[in-house]
């Protein structure tokens, strides 16, 4: 993971390579840009991944209150650049990031990720009969 810079305004992000990697996501396929910019302005963090040469290889970004509560979402690393430390990085950056820093109820998802989000704290949720939801398919856009 070395020599990867990591990014948090939404004016460093490269669009176009964000929109590729998620639309390949299993949680957003097709996604198209439009949306991804506009979940993006209204997050309260965005952190990308780059390369020495600015080239884009990860993608994260938080909904917060950023004094009590932090939902991590839209994590991920281009394919050729996982298993390198990359996702942890982010992670890690978000984190400790000082916008961030009153936040002490952090939350995301994983389906196989669990292992990279333990490293940095995460359990499972320890009361998941609390938790509620409304869940409903992903318009079309």
């Amino acid at each position: 993971m070395k020599n990867i810079v990591f990014k948090d305004r939404i004016d460093a992000m490269d669009f176009k390579k964000v929109t590729e990697m998620l639309s390949h996501a299993f949680w957003s396929p097709g996604i198209g840009m439009a949306e991804i910019k506009k979940g993006a302005v209204n997050s309260s963090l965005v952190v990308g991944a780059f390369l020495p040469n600015h080239t884009q290889i990860g993608y994260a970004r938080v909904i917060s209150d950023k004094t009590r509560f932090a939902y991590i979402l839209d994590v991920y690393v281009d394919e050729n650049f996982r298993k390198q430390g990359v996702g942890q990085g982010m992670i890690n950056y978000i984190l400790t990031h000082d916008a961030l820093k009153d936040v002490y109820q952090w939350l995301l998802i994983t389906k196989d990720a669990h292992g990279v989000y333990g490293k940095s704290g995460f359990k499972v949720v320890s009361r998941p009969l609390d938790w509620m939801e409304i869940r409903k398919e992903r318009p079309v856009r």
